[in-house]
């Protein structure tokens, strides 16, 4: 098995569209985070991203090397991870760590049918499947979530008539208004005691990349909501034909009374619909309004590859405790309510500090 390894802006366009093509076989629905726009966006603006090419195109695996550690492409951001590769292709492990000169590989979102046995757990994703069209999904939400449903319907329609008319735009171009939207973002980051994603120039300019992609295949998805003239709501997402991830879901605070969130995300659901897309991904994690809307969960898993190593012990003696302890407090709904409770009132602590305060 031959293996290369490049970077991403090194791809061929024969390689890419070869990359595109395993992510459609047998009817799969691509994934934007396997997508190769998505390696290459990352690429782009961090030096340390990497694709490693087996046996010419029969797989693609993108990844990041910290050193001897390596981590999937874009890590912090995406909400699935793994390689495109051939049905049935078994690439070794520790080949492929060799070849990367890695001596671990470390994941937590990766496709569930990749290496299997070094899985430390799977963890349940939340994804809302448009299969039917957004009015079967709607019937189904209105059968599982009757009050949710009816609460934002009632809420968008006094939007209307105390902001003003509410309208729904799905592939801004507008970069002021992705700008907003960024800073919004970093704001309730901070509000709520999270790390700041926006606070990272290559996050910034990764979404502002991506911002740019206009394919039949992948597109950059600016969804805004604005009532009159007054933008409320918006998202900034990646999509392909059939699946849209829902990255950064935001909202002006000033309007929270109408729920603007919701109603943006209905409106995007029934707007992607109709564009041909049958599965939006809402991303593992612990939020109420994903399990009011999800229609169910794709399963992710989590663990590591790894060489045998003075890296690898050191790596695994580092980040275990840490993995199986933020595991424990996000499967404990008290203790997960404890910790953002924690988080919340030292947010608010920092933010009433002379050096924060302006």
């Amino acid at each position: 098995m031959r293996i290369d390894v490049v970077r991403p802006s090194e791809l061929s366009e024969a390689q890419m569209t070869a990359w595109r093509a395993l992510e459609r076989l047998d009817g799969r629905r691509p994934n934007p985070f396997l997508a190769p726009e998505y390696t290459r966006a990352v690429g782009a603006v961090r030096v340390d991203a990497h694709v490693a090419v087996v046996d010419g195109g029969r797989a693609f695996f993108p990844f990041e090397r910290r050193g001897a550690v390596g981590l999937p492409i874009g890590s912090v951001l995406s909400d699935l991870q793994g390689m495109a590769a051939e049905p049935g292709l078994e690439v070794p492990p520790r080949e492929l760590l060799r070849a990367c000169d890695l001596k671990v590989w470390a994941f937590d979102h990766l496709d569930p049918g990749q290496f299997v046995p070094s899985h430390k757990a799977l963890h349940p994703s939340p994804v809302i499947d448009l299969t039917g069209g957004y009015d079967v999904y709607a019937k189904g939400l209105a059968e599982r979530s009757s009050k949710i449903y009816k609460s934002t319907l009632k809420k968008e329609r006094r939007l209307a008539r105390e902001v003003g008319e509410v309208r729904f735009t799905l592939d801004s171009p507008d970069r002021a208004a992705l700008r907003t939207l960024q800073r919004w973002k970093s704001a309730q980051y901070r509000r709520t005691g999270r790390p700041d994603r926006f606070a990272e120039p290559w996050v910034v300019a990764v979404t502002e990349r991506l911002h740019d992609v206009r394919t039949p295949v992948f597109t950059g998805t600016l969804g805004l909501l604005y009532a009159g003239d007054t933008l409320v709501a918006g998202n900034f997402g990646v999509r392909t034909e059939t699946t849209i991830i829902a990255w950064f879901p935001v909202y002006d605070p000033a309007f929270a009374f109408y729920s603007p969130g919701l109603i943006h995300r209905l409106r995007l659901c029934r707007a992607v619909a109709e564009a041909g897309v049958t599965l939006m991904d809402l991303g593992r994690g612990e939020k109420g309004y994903k399990d009011s809307l999800k229609t169910g969960d794709q399963m992710v898993a989590e663990g590591r590859l790894a060489r045998p190593s003075v890296a690898a012990a050191r790596h695994w003696l580092v980040h275990e405790p840490r993995r199986r302890a933020v595991n424990l407090v996000l499967s404990t709904p008290v203790l997960y309510g404890a910790a953002d409770r924690a988080a919340r009132w030292a947010a608010a602590r920092r933010g009433t500090t002379p050096a924060s305060a302006d």
